[in-house]
């Protein structure tokens, strides 16, 4: 049985994530991008300093909202988000990136996520212009209300939009238990036994009870938990790579040369036929943007839309912050990490190591730490894939809320923590296959979504400009529903 929907799912898989796919992802994202304008680029300044330069002036940012208010803040919205985002695709995507397309498939990661920044933009836009209060008070938003309310909106396509939106939200549910629980979870568990010798069930008893308390508490709970443990991580990471690095400086025009090189080799790095080497490069390479950044999804938009901000571009704006520092930062710093240990040749781009994923990063730490370095890639798998757990629990929470009610969504946190046992003590490379199919059937709906709609994204985005850039007086566009807009304006 087991061999059948293996047979299937990759049947499924291939489809899913063939070349038509990807073209549909980065042309989405393309098409996002001349329609605004360039605004990732145009724009730096502005989203840079309304973002990440907004933690150390704006208060408001940062503030937790009050005990009876059920939204988080903007900066918890980012760092639920990137914890989701940020995980074991930032360590062991990237390694497998290498090795299967060589250190050419760095330059389309890159490529892959400038485009992704502007389509993670006008899903946030669209999250927040279509999201509604559930009976709790809380914001519910995503690509299913986007679908139903937006795509449905439009003449003859009502029943079209609520298919796709129910589509999407069954697909979530689904991939919520294999990227966003068991495949993480397995690979804590595999980590933490290889490095410090602690056996699966220890493990998994562990991550249930930590799990029970923060995911059963709600999107409040895990928001206040990951705007500790995210920046703690990731500045942990960025620390100890830019070390790697720097004792190895001088090697690094030589590490660029590579990847360039290597993305417009015409063979691979064993021979090949003419062109095999660019497209290895460029299949991985788009493949593991994706992955790590989840742009086009459809799933940060979740979190992001219980953010307590108003204006769309506002937070469409901090989901360009999130694929950059997802991808071009972290997944940049583990690629030149690997790259500059000596553990790959950089002049044919061949693999000099033997390590694969999660061991190829241990060992190019190790080259600097010693012993130290497993370790501590150890503890950055385990923060980075629970991190990852948490932030999948409230999507997935979302879209069971879409399909069954919030009354129930209980249900689906108490069968969420359930699986994690189960990711710690199975064998389940079965569960990443179908993470991978169920991630792309997400991306499909979504896509459609944000395509549809663009439009819409393109009229806030140039309201928000002309009032906020160029200071003309007229009337913001803030919500698809004229009554929500005017309690969001009494609230003020």
């Amino acid at each position: 049985m087991m061999e059948f929907i293996k047979t299937i799912n990759d049947a499924v898989n291939g489809f899913v994530w063939g070349l038509p796919m990807l073209v549909l992802l980065i042309g989405t994202g393309i098409m996002m991008t001349v329609r605004t304008g360039f605004f990732q680029l145009t724009h730096f300044r502005h989203w840079m300093k309304n973002t990440i330069g907004a933690i150390f002036r704006d208060s408001h940012v940062t503030a937790h909202t009050g005990r009876d208010d059920k939204a988080i803040s903007q900066f918890q919205s980012l760092c639920t988000a990137l914890a989701a985002t940020v995980g074991t695709g930032n360590i062991a995507g990237v390694s497998a990136a290498i090795v299967s397309g060589g250190p050419g498939a760095i330059f389309w990661m890159w490529l892959v996520s400038f485009f992704g920044m502007m389509t993670n933009y006008s899903e946030n836009v669209l999250g927040i212009f279509y999201r509604r209060k559930n009976e709790k008070g809380e914001w519910c938003g995503g690509a299913m209300y986007y679908l139903k309310d937006g795509l449905g909106a439009k003449e003859g396509m009502k029943k079209v939009g609520m298919v796709l939106a129910s589509a999407f939200a069954l697909f979530c549910v689904i991939a919520s238990f294999g990227i966003g629980n068991m495949s993480q979870v397995n690979t804590i568990a595999a980590n933490m036994n290889n490095a410090f010798g602690v056996s699966n069930v220890i493990v998994g008893i562990i991550l249930v009870i930590l799990s029970a308390f923060v995911i059963i508490g709600g999107i409040k709970r895990i928001a206040r938990v990951t705007e500790l443990l995210v920046p703690f991580m990731a500045v942990a990471y960025v620390i100890g790579a830019l070390i790697v690095i720097f004792k190895n400086i001088g090697v690094m025009p030589a590490v660029l040369a590579s990847i360039f090189k290597g993305a417009f080799s015409m063979r691979s790095a064993a021979g090949g036929v003419v062109g095999y080497g660019v497209m290895k490069a460029l299949t991985w390479g788009m493949k593991r943007g994706v992955f790590s950044n989840e742009a086009g999804l459809g799933s940060s938009v979740m979190v992001h839309s219980a953010s307590n901000v108003k204006e769309p571009v506002a937070q469409g704006m901090w989901g360009i912050f999130e694929v950059f520092a997802d991808t071009i930062i972290i997944c940049s710093l583990t690629a030149f990490t690997i790259l500059s240990s000596g553990l790959v040749d950089l002049e044919t781009g061949t693999m000099i190591s033997t390590s694969l994923s999660t061991a190829l990063v241990s060992e190019a730490f190790s080259t600097v730490f010693g012993r130290a370095g497993t370790a501590f890639i150890a503890i950055a798998v385990f923060l980075f894939a629970y991190s990852t757990t948490l932030g999948w629990s409230e999507y997935g929470t979302r879209a069971f809320e879409y399909l069954f009610g919030t009354r129930r969504v209980i249900i689906f946190r108490v069968i969420f923590v359930c699986f994690i046992m189960v990711g710690a003590t199975m064998n389940l490379s079965l569960a990443w296959d179908l993470s991978d199919t169920f991630n792309g059937l997400m991306a499909i709906p979504n896509l459609i979504g944000v395509i549809t709609c663009s439009s819409t994204v393109i009229a806030i985005t140039k309201n928000y400009i002309d009032r906020k850039i160029r200071n003309k007086d007229i009337e913001p566009m803030y919500s698809a529903f004229e009554d929500i807009q005017k309690m969001q304006e009494m609230a003020d």
